[in-house]
């Protein structure tokens, strides 16, 4: 699978349920190769393994997964945690099975670049700003998505 990387979670721990007194790493991101598609990927192991993972790329770099596995994934609970995908897979990368690279998009294709600044919700699934002001009180309580620009930033 190769495609740009549009959003990328923190190394996290969580104790090992099969080896009591250890931990399991893992982190996350998400990839997209179209402007229709994009898919999260996951990866868990050993500290090493899942923090040199994910220092080895950023947000905006373009990365070749090879061997991943995929699992369909449990809409519910993956979206809990994950930016909702097109896709009904998710894929798992495996610290002794599966390869990720790094690569210049301007190397691969330029196409790949563009895809990174594209909103991944429906244009019409947006609340501007100016509509939350005026109907705060009947949004009360309701998840909403915003589409919003930064205009500077400062100390």
């Amino acid at each position: 699978v190769i495609g740009v990387v549009i959003g990328k979670t923190d190394v996290r721990s969580f104790p090992d349920r099969k080896n009591i007194g250890s931990e399991r790493y893992t982190f996350g991101f998400t990839i997209r190769d179209s402007p229709s598609y994009f898919i999260n990927v996951t990866s868990w192991g050993r500290e090493e393994y899942i923090r040199a993972l994910s220092e080895s790329f950023r947000v905006g770099d373009c990365v070749t997964i090879e061997n991943p596995l995929v699992q369909s994934k449990e809409a519910e609970r993956e979206e809990k945690f994950n930016p909702v995908t097109p896709s009904g897979y998710k894929l798992l990368l495996s610290e002794n099975h599966s390869v990720v690279k790094t690569l210049s998009c301007y190397k691969m294709d330029t196409k790949l670049l563009s895809l990174l600044h594209l909103p991944v919700k429906d244009p019409q699934d947006y609340y501007s700003l100016g509509d939350i002001t005026a109907n705060g009180q009947s949004l009360d309580g309701r998840i909403l998505n915003v589409l919003a620009a930064v205009m500077s930033v400062s100390q």
